[in-house]
């Protein structure tokens, strides 16, 4: 996730992706749950929610492809 967010601080959008898919949700729900502190939003925590689950979906079928792919070894 380092060089994830690393390759996205250059400005490299397409690498940060390749690299680690749910670095950008993830950095989005850290920004929403920042928002959500400061304006309470009305159904804030239902989208946290809603974001966690889709973020450990992402993380998930990246570790799918991964093994898939043969690009993790024990």
């Amino acid at each position: 996730m380092q060089r994830s967010a690393v390759a996205l601080l250059k400005g490299n959008i397409l690498a940060s992706l390749q690299l680690y898919p749910a670095t950008i949700p993830i950095l989005a729900l850290f920004l929403y749950i920042g928002l959500h502190l400061i304006y309470k939003f009305e159904h804030g925590a239902t989208v946290i929610k809603y974001l966690y689950a889709g973020i450990a979906i992402v993380i998930t079928l990246f570790y799918i492809y991964k093994i898939v792919n043969h690009k993790i070894t024990a």
